[in-house]
C-alpha cells in the first residue's frame, strides 16, 4: 500500500489502455462488476477523469483519458480520491484524497506532471470549484466536526445540553498557489450547495440556519460575497430547492424546486430567479419527468431526469420556458460519487458530454460524445453478462394513475412451474428504481436473483420520474394508494409471469422499510417481509429522528397541530392486524429512522405472537458501511425468505 507523504512524490502514475483488465463472465452466480464513483470532464470535452474501477484486488486509481480513446494516464492513492474538479482553463485538475487520516487537497495537469498538495484540511470536505480565474478553489466545509456530513451518517453521541450542539458546513476558499484557507459563509448558515458567480465575486448557495440535515428542508437561496462580506437571502421558496447554477450574465440564477424527501435525491421543476431577487418562475410546470441536476450553457438550461422508471437528459429555453427532453432510457446515468439521480460532466459549449452508463442489461462504463450520441471510452467490464433474466418495465393502471415498475426474473426459470417472488419498495419516498447492475450495494436483490427469486420493483405514486403532480400524489395519504398501487403492480406482475402468488414477500429500506412495515398491518397477501430502517409510529418518530423538516411538506402540519394525520398513516395504529412472520433490521446510529422505530414494530410483533426476529447493526447510519454488516444483512435476509418462501431450501 501507498501511504500519502507531503511531498510532490506522494502518487504514482502510470500508463495503460482505457480497456483496463476485462473480467471474465462467472456462471452460477451474479458477476461482480467493477465500479466508478465519478468522472469530471474538462471544459474543452477532450479530456475526462474518472475515479475507478474498484474490486478488492484492483486498487482504486484516478484516471485521465482522452475522450477520443487512446491510453489513459493512471495516479494511484493511498486514500480513494474525490471530487475531481478541472481548473476553468482545463489545465489542471483538482481533486481530494486521505492522508493520516484527514483529507488534503491536490492539483496535477491534464499532461504528465507532478501532483502538487496544495492544502491539508480538518475535517469534511465536498464539491470543490474553482474560481473563474482559476486562482482559488472553493468547496463545503465541516471544521472539526463530531460526524461525517449529511443524514445517511452515522449520527454521534447525543449527551449534555441537547438541542445546542451541530456541526456548521461552510464555504471555504484556498488559494491555490500559497495554500491559505478562509472560511467565507456566516457561522450560523449552514450551506448545502454552492456556485461561483461567473465574474468570482460572489456565490448562489443554497443554506439555512442551525443544523444541516434538517435545514436542507427549509433552505433559501442566498447570494454570499466571496469577500466574506454580508449574504442576503432571496427569499424563502415555500419548497425544496437543489442545483442552483448561474446564467452566464450573472443575472439570473435557475434552480430545482418541489416536494424533496431526500437531500440525496433531488428532483422537481426547473425554476428561475433574478440574482437581485423576486418572484421565481416555474419554467417547467407540466413537465413529465423529474428533472435533478441542472447546468446553464449558453442560451440553455440542461437538466437530466429521473424519467419512467429511466433516465432522461432534457433542455429548458429559460425566456419562454419551452422544454423538451432529449434523450431517454432505460437505464442509470451519473457523474457524481454516491448518486442517486442524474449528473453530466459537460463542455463549456455543451457539445460534448460524458457518464458512467448502466443498466440491468449492461455493467457500469463511462461513454463520450455529444447528448445520446456516446461512444464507450471504457471496457473495464468486458465480458460480464448479467446473472439473472431480462428486466421488463411493467405498466398498470391504479385508481386513476399510471404506474410503472420493473419485474426481473433469475437467469433460468420454466414457465411451466411457479416461482417466488419479492417485492422490494424503494426509499424516498421521492425517490425511484432506476435500472443498474447489481452489486454489493444491492446484494439481496442479487442474491435473491441467485436463488430462483423473481424480483419486483415498483415505481408507485410519490415517486420520482412522472411530474411533480405524482410525486405529490401520497401527500396526507401515506400507505393508502401507494399501497393500492404496489398490489396492483403485484397482479400484473402475476399476469405476466409464472408467479406463486402464495409465496411471496415485500422487503425495502427507509420508506421502503415504512411501506414494509405498513403492508403487514394492511393485508395478508404477502407472505412473509423484510423491514430495513423502517418508521413505525409518526407520532413518536417526529422527536426521535434528526430531519423532521421533511415531514411538513407530506402532513400539512407537525404532530402537535394535526396529530391525526399522523396517527391514520402509522404501522402501531393497526398494529394488531399484523399476522406476517417479519425480519427487522436497522443501524445502530442512524438519523432519518432511528432504532426506536424498529423497537416499537419488533415489540408489537412480539405482543401479537407474530414471528419476528430484530437485528440491529453496531455504529452503522441510515447507509450502511461496514462489509461485515452489509453481508450479514444480506444472508439474513436471504435465510429469512428462505425460511418463508422455500421452506427446505439450504442456502
Amino acid at each position: 500500500m501507498i501511504r500519502l507523504i507531503r511531498s510532490a512524490a506522494l502518487l504514482v502514475l502510470v500508463s495503460l489502455p482505457v480497456a483496463v483488465l476485462p473480467v471474465a463472465a462467472q456462471r452460477g452466480k451474479t458477476p461482480e462488476a467493477r465500479g466508478f464513483t465519478e468522472l469530471a470532464l474538462t471544459p474543452d470535452g477532450a479530456t475526462v477523469a474518472w475515479v475507478g474501477p474498484r474490486t478488492a484486488a484492483d486498487p482504486v486509481g484516478l484516471n485521465l483519458g482522452s475522450t477520443a480513446a487512446g491510453p489513459a494516464r493512471r495516479i494511484v492513492t493511498a486514500g480513494s480520491p474525490r471530487s475531481l474538479a478541472w481548473s476553468p482553463d482545463g489545465g489542471r485538475l483538482a481533486f481530494l484524497a486521505i492522508a493520516n487520516g484527514r483529507p488534503e487537497l491536490y492539483v496535477t495537469g491534464r499532461a504528465p506532471a507532478a501532483v502538487r498538495r496544495v492544502a491539508g484540511l480538518r475535517g469534511n470536505v465536498a464539491r470543490l470549484r474553482w474560481s473563474p480565474d482559476g486562482r482559488k478553489i472553493a468547496f463545503l466545509y465541516t471544521e472539526n466536526p463530531t460526524r461525517p456530513s449529511g443524514p445517511l451518517a452515522p449520527q454521534a453521541r447525543d449527551t449534555g445540553l441537547i438541542g445546542l450542539k451541530f456541526d456548521i458546513q461552510r464555504i471555504a476558499i484556498v488559494d491555490v498557489e500559497s495554500g491559505a484557507l478562509r472560511q467565507i459563509s456566516r457561522p450560523d448558515l449552514y450551506v448545502h450547495e454552492f456556485e461561483w458567480s461567473p465574474d468570482g465575486s460572489r456565490f448562489a448557495a443554497t443554506a439555512a440556519p442551525g443544523q444541516g440535515d434538517t435545514g436542507w428542508y427549509t433552505d433559501e437561496i442566498w447570494i454570499m460575497p466571496a469577500d466574506g462580506t454580508a449574504p442576503r437571502s432571496l427569499g424563502a421558496p415555500g419548497m425544496q430547492i437543489a442545483s442552483p447554477v448561474w446564467s452566464p450574465d450573472g443575472k439570473r440564477i435557475a434552480y430545482l424546486g418541489g416536494l424533496l424527501s431526500d437531500e440525496v435525491a433531488p428532483g422537481g421543476d426547473v425554476y428561475l430567479i433574478d440574482a437581485d431577487g423576486g418572484r421565481p418562475r416555474n419554467l417547467t410546470p407540466d413537465i413529465k419527468v423529474s428533472p435533478d441536476w441542472l447546468a446553464w450553457r449558453g442560451n440553455t438550461i440542461v437538466f437530466t431526469a429521473w424519467a419512467d422508471g429511466g433516465s432522461g437528459i432534457g433542455t429548458v429555453d429559460p425566456v419562454t420556458g419551452t422544454h423538451a427532453v432529449r434523450w431517454q432510457g432505460g437505464e442509470a446515468i451519473s457523474a457524481a460519487p454516491d448518486a442517486y439521480s442524474g449528473t453530466l460532466g459537460l463542455s463549456s459549449d455543451g457539445k460534448t458530454s460524458a457518464l458512467i452508463r448502466q443498466s440491468y442489461e449492461h455493467p457500469p462504463e463511462i461513454w463520450t460524445g455529444p447528448i445520446g450520441e456516446w461512444k464507450q471510452l471504457t471496457h473495464v467490464n468486458d465480458g460480464l453478462t448479467p446473472g439473472w433474466g431480462k428486466a421488463e418495465s411493467l405498466h398498470w393502471r391504479s385508481d386513476t394513475l399510471t404506474i410503472q415498475g420493473w419485474l426481473i426474473p433469475p437467469r433460468q426459470f420454466d414457465p411451466g412451474r411457479r416461482y417466488p417472488m419479492v417485492v422490494v419498495v424503494h426509499g424516498g419516498p421521492a425517490a425511484a428504481h432506476v435500472p443498474h447492475w447489481f452489486t454489493a450495494g444491492n446484494a439481496t436483490e442479487q442474491a435473491l436473483l441467485d436463488r430462483g427469486y423473481f424480483i419486483f420493483l415498483p415505481n408507485p405514486r410519490g415517486s420520482q420520474g412522472f411530474g411533480q403532480a405524482f410525486t405529490r400524489a401520497n401527500v396526507k395519504d401515506f400507505g393508502y394508494g401507494d399501497l393500492r398501487d404496489i398490489l396492483t403492480g403485484l397482479d400484473e406482475a402475476a399476469r405476466r409471469a409464472p408467479i406463486d402468488t402464495a409465496r411471496v414477500g415485500i422487503t425495502g429500506w427507509s420508506y421502503g422499510g415504512y411501506m414494509t412495515m405498513w403492508a403487514v398491518t394492511q393485508t395478508h397477501r404477502f407472505k412473509t417481509a423484510v423491514a430495513g430502517a423502517g418508521l413505525a409510529n409518526w407520532q413518536s418518530y417526529w422527536a426521535q429522528n434528526g430531519i423532521n423538516e421533511w415531514l411538513l411538506g407530506y402532513f400539512g402540519a407537525t404532530i402537535y397541530d394535526d396529530p391525526a394525520v399522523y396517527a391514520r398513516s402509522a404501522p402501531m395504529t393497526f398494529i394488531k392486524n399484523a399476522k406476517t412472520p417479519a425480519l427487522i433490521l436497522v443501524g445502530e446510529k442512524d438519523v432519518e429512522t432511528p432504532t426506536p422505530q424498529s423497537y416499537e414494530f419488533w415489540k408489537g410483533l412480539e405482543a401479537n405472537g407474530v414471528e419476528t426476529e430484530f437485528m440491529v447493526y453496531a455504529d452503522e447510519g441510515h447507509r450502511m458501511t461496514n462489509p461485515a454488516h452489509i453481508r450479514d444483512r444480506v444472508e439474513r435476509s436471504v435465510r429469512w425468505f428462505d425460511r418463508h418462501l422455500r421452506p427446505g431450501t439450504t442456502p
